[in-house]
């Protein structure tokens, strides 16, 4: 079954319901766990991206709570989101996983390890960065910027927050976003909630006012990517974790932006299959 045509599936968590999917069970020891980035459902996962990770791993994706299909409030700070993340996977029935967070998600993902490092054999983390990093509390304002400069072109605000500004971006974007669209209502996920969004916003904000981490809680084999030029998200954050966290591969995608790894989806699930058999 392709990630394109699979629907969600439901869980109470909290006395309320949870929205996941999953891909590929038994394929793999333990399942991979991936959370999404800033307002986005569990229909913005590139489905090639996701087919290919399932050929060979056990892949759950989930909307936390207040987002998408799933019932309650949207948490106020990121640890807040990282305690309801834990709850669903031990839910889930797993006290051990392999996690990877992209943005927001990867926000969300480091403190998931901060506050259960046993929960995480093996942690990706993509087009993100630590807390109080590099312009990590100016994401709201380009975020603002760019859903009204892609307001004014009636186009998807993903264009120019996750791929590149120029002509080749355009057209990477309109690659993505094209298998994105594939899905049909009957698969569908609810849309994000106005409310629920500039929640995370918040939240995302005071994650990056805060001090600086140095990230000496992370000790499992971690794998950082993103592309050359994210400006979302600044790609020199990429290479500060690299620096703090022992032992960790980086990869660096060219002509890439904050979506790097929808751009090279097959380049990138070969690196996340490697990894997580290595």
């Amino acid at each position: 079954m392709s990630y394109i045509t699979t629907g969600n599936q439901y869980i109470s968590v909290f006395d309320h319901k949870i929205a996941y999917r999953e891909l590929g069970k038994g394929k793999s020891e333990l399942p991979l766990v991936m959370l999404i980035h800033l307002a986005a459902t569990m229909d913005n996962w590139d489905p090639k991206l996701l087919d290919l990770l399932a050929e060979k791993q056990h892949v759950i994706v989930l909307d936390l709570p207040g987002v998408g299909g799933s019932e309650g409030k949207v948490a106020s700070t990121i640890p807040g989101m990282a305690k309801q993340a834990i709850a669903i996977i031990n839910a889930l029935g797993y006290k051990k996983i392999n996690l990877l967070g992209l943005s927001m998600g990867g926000m969300i993902a480091q403190e998931i390890v901060r506050m259960n490092g046993d929960l995480v054999d093996h942690l990706m983390l993509t087009g993100t960065g630590p807390r109080g990093g590099l312009e990590m509390d100016k994401v709201t304002g380009k975020t603002f910027r760019f859903m009204l400069k892609a307001a004014i072109e009636r186009i998807d605000p993903k264009r120019y927050i996750f791929y590149n500004h120029d002509e080749e971006g355009l057209i990477e974007a309109k690659k993505v976003l094209g298998r994105m669209g594939e899905r049909t209502a009957e698969n569908a996920d609810r849309n994000m909630k106005v409310s629920g969004f500039l929640t995370q916003l918040c939240a995302i904000k005071r994650w990056g006012k805060a001090p600086q981490d140095d990230l000496k809680f992370i000790t499992q084999p971690t794998l950082i990517a993103n592309g050359d030029k994210d400006m979302q998200v600044p790609t020199e954050n990429s290479y500060v974790m690299h620096e703090k966290i022992k032992g960790s591969k980086l990869i660096i995608y060219p002509k890439a932006g904050h979506g790097s790894i929808f751009q090279y989806a097959p380049e990138f699930a070969k690196e996340i299959l490697d990894f997580l058999e290595s």
